[in-house]
């Protein structure tokens, strides 16, 4: 029943999120270590504000400890970019890190780090899995918690400092301190809260927090950072008149924004935004990555600067793989992640807030005003995007349908041609496109189009509705 989707594996608590499969993917993961002969550095754990997050980090590292592996916990709630750094900063073969994003409350999951900080891709994910098809569960067994301390396999460790001194070092704090900004955060219940205070602070911000306390029902909302979920938060800025509100997702890899008009902003004006600032005011040069359901702008903002984007389907895992290979300045998705060329090799919603305040600092401009310069200088587009429940039976019409078959309804727009990397995009001549696919962490199917026009948008979504037999969520 462990299976791992585009970010990591996430299952309901106590159906499958349970004591037995949390330990039994950690020996096998513990058995590839082995076979890999890569115990000997040990590896590092860290858990969010999920009920039985810091439970199942333990559970885990008891797995580890019997193994003779020993097992780094951050001991206290803490974002999963900081494993991912430390991962990568003291060279980890592996990290983990227990929590389900910003998915519902009754969910919690464990994301796998390789190598450089890197999410497990498809290949190492299938590996783990195939280790865990080998073992009974009657074979896992696990060492007193207090007796592998004692022993030296279980180690509590905090180095949020550490992460926390390597982004404030790689942004411009004296220009953030001479601004004078007025910032609201919403972490919506989950673990930046720390994390953005003391960088934010530290550049003398005045800095004004929602959603602080710890709620493992996340105030009955999804901890992610959308439109429905930041009204408070754009409330906020409007009636306290911030230049900024920045919210992140439950473990705080993803990015939410609301301008100083109190608009909430797309994570593709995110990414758009960041691109174009790196690239007109900081001069870097590069290509920017992005994943098949994301804004085409950052074509526009790479084509307006000579430069070119990448797509690549859906999970981090390839953004950072092409990253890499084509020493991308950025790489992000529509759903709010994203990383920037010499941080780390994943997403950070903590270093994305820091750089948007950098930029607002730098420019001496409104967040509102730098997306009308963007617009004026490379034109605009508009997404629509819809989210679907399914039935099995439903899903498996669908995937037959639009995958095996390969249809597509009738559209009212001329066809370029239609890509299958990643569910079924059709790009259209005029500029526009509109993909439906599975998504790889929710049993929803998601419809995104793009157009010139929002009315043209909806329209295609309506179009794709019909045809597939679907009701909105």
């Amino acid at each position: 029943m462990i299976k791992f989707g585009t970010g990591g594996w996430r299952a309901v608590i106590g159906d499958d999120f349970t004591k037995q499969n949390i330990q039994i993917l950690a020996k096998a993961l513990a058995n590839k270590m082995k076979s890999e002969g890569v115990t000997e550095k040990g590896i590092v754990m860290g858990y969010d504000r999920r009920f039985l997050a810091k439970e199942a980090m333990q559970w885990a590292a008891m797995v580890f400890a019997k193994e003779g592996i020993k097992a780094y916990l951050i001991n206290k709630s803490s974002p999963t970019p900081l494993i991912m750094f430390y991962v990568m900063k003291h060279e980890f073969p592996y990290g983990m890190m227990v929590t389900a994003s910003h998915n519902p409350a009754i969910y919690n999951g464990i994301k796998v780090f390789t190598a450089g900080g890197r999410d497990a891709d498809e290949i190492q994910t299938k590996d783990i899995e195939d280790y865990i098809s080998e073992i009974k569960p009657s074979s896992v067994e696990e060492m007193d918690y207090a007796e592998g301390v004692k022993a030296g396999l279980i180690e509590e460790i905090y180095p949020l400092n550490e992460y926390l001194d390597n982004i404030i070092a790689s942004v411009n704090m004296e220009a953030i301190r001479q601004a004078g900004l007025k910032i609201a955060l919403d972490p919506l219940y989950g673990v930046s809260e720390t994390s953005l205070k003391t960088i934010l602070l530290t550049a003398r911000c005045e800095v004004e927090t929602i959603h602080d306390r710890h709620d493992t029902l996340f105030g009955g909302k999804l901890p992610a950072p959308t439109a429905s979920t930041l009204r408070t938060l754009q409330t906020y800025v409007v009636e306290h008149k911030c230049d900024i509100g920045i919210a992140t997702d439950g473990d705080a890899d993803r990015i939410g924004l609301i301008d100083d008009k109190g608009n909430f902003l797309h994570p593709n004006d995110i990414l758009v935004l960041l691109y174009y600032y790196l690239v007109k005011h900081k001069g870097w040069h590069g290509s920017v990555v992005r994943n098949i359901a994301t804004t085409h702008m950052l074509d526009k903002v790479a084509e307006r600067f000579g430069e070119k984007c990448y797509e690549v389907p859906v999970g981090f895992k390839y953004i950072s793989a092409k990253m890499q290979e084509t020493n991308a300045i950025i790489g992000g998705e529509s759903s709010g992640g994203l990383t920037v060329r010499g941080h780390i090799n994943g997403k950070d919603g903590i270093y994305a807030a820091a750089l948007l305040i950098e930029m607002i600092a730098v420019t001496g401009k409104k967040l509102s005003s730098i997306m009308d310069e963007i617009r004026k200088e490379c034109g605009s587009i508009y997404m629509e995007e819809r989210d679907y429940k399914f039935t099995h039976e439903k899903k498996a019409a669908m995937q037959k349908l639009l995958m095996e078959e390969k249809q597509i309804p009738e559209l009212p727009e001329e066809i370029d041609h239609i890509s299958y990397l990643d569910g079924s995009k059709v790009y259209f001549k005029n500029g526009g496109w509109v993909i439906a696919r599975f998504s790889g962490t929710e049993p929803l199917l998601r419809i995104f189009c793009e157009m010139p026009n929002i009315e043209s948008a909806k329209e295609i979504c309506g179009i794709y509705e019909k045809f597939l037999g679907l009701e909105e969520i």
